[in-house]
């Protein structure tokens, strides 16, 4: 190889894995740096980790934390529910969120669940657009949602066929803690 040709050595792939008790210091640290309010805390990380009804995906690189999804389930429901997703500003535009999105869609399948829903603020233009990209649809608003007053556009994204063939039962559009943020 001449001496002037440079090597290419391609950045390693975020892990994607389940969440640890182990995580809970980065977790926290993380959700402190991507959102100013609405923020999940140490306690409810703390709880997630622990629940049958949550899955708390994380991605991991060069054995730091970058980023996290958390997908709720109900019992009985066909609905999962993406509650929040953070990506760190130093991976960010790597691919990060798409990987924990797409580990969230799988966490919901496995769980049988027929539909993926989250809210956003509105304001949130560059997750608003990747939910869009990824096959996410607008199908309603809360008004007031977040502590800042701003409104959260509802987006819902169909996992697949249900194993049981029913159809997928109304889901009640009460506001709940933010989601997707």
């Amino acid at each position: 190889m001449p001496a002037h040709a440079s090597v290419h050595v391609p950045e390693p792939s975020p892990r994607i894995r389940p969440g640890a008790a182990s995580d809970l210091d980065a977790l926290v640290e993380l959700e402190k740096a991507a959102f100013t309010t609405d923020l999940v805390s140490r306690r409810s990380f703390r709880r997630f980790l622990a629940s049958p009804t949550a899955a708390l995906i994380v991605a991991e690189e060069g054995g730091q934390l970058a980023g996290y999804a958390l997908v709720l389930f109900r019992p009985g429901s066909k609905v999962a529910r993406l509650y929040s997703i953070a990506v760190a500003s130093a991976v960010s535009g790597r691919g990060v969120g798409p990987m924990l999105l797409a580990a969230s869609e799988a966490a919901g399948r496995r769980r049988r669940c027929a539909v993926l829903r989250l809210e956003v603020h509105e304001h949130n233009a560059a997750a608003i657009n990747r939910y869009r990209k990824s096959g996410y649809n607008l199908f309603g608003r809360h008004l007031d949602y977040y502590d800042d007053h701003g409104d959260a556009l509802r987006f819902e994204k169909q996992l697949g066929p249900s194993s049981t063939g029913r159809k997928l039962r109304k889901e009640s559009s009460s506001p709940a803690a933010p989601v997707a943020r």
